[in-house]
């Protein structure tokens, strides 16, 4: 969407200002299919740097995500998102979630073509 969809962005202003990671989503960016819950940006950010801070190689770019502020100049207290942050989330393919566990996305709310409130998951059924 060149323009965000206004009640995407409330949903998004809501998740961080009430700082909950429960709300669920599911959205179609460039044809992929992302579902999962949820997290405030500074959530996101410090789970982030956990991972890549125990990891052997990755370990330096930890610090890039621990201070969000540092890298976005522009960002002002109390501006409207303009990202969604997932966790326990996975890309959709086939009948497959990619990874099984979930991931850590970010997705541009300008780049969300479609979106449903709820995890999508496969049964075996």
């Amino acid at each position: 969407m060149s323009n965000p969809d206004g009640l995407l962005a409330d949903i998004a202003a809501m998740v961080e200002s009430e700082q909950s990671n429960q709300m669920s989503l599911t959205v179609v960016v460039s044809g992929a299919i992302i579902t999962g819950r949820l997290a405030p940006e500074a959530m996101w950010r410090q789970r982030v740097a956990e991972v890549l801070k125990d990891s052997d190689r990755l370990g330096s770019f930890s610090t890039v995500f621990m201070n969000p502020d540092a890298h976005v100049p522009s960002r002002q207290p109390g501006a409207s998102p303009t990202h969604l942050h997932f966790h326990l989330a996975r890309i959709l393919q086939g009948t497959l979630g990619i990874p099984e566990t979930g991931g850590m996305y970010r997705v541009a709310l300008r780049d969300v073509s479609a979106w449903t409130v709820g995890d999508i998951s496969y049964s075996e059924h």
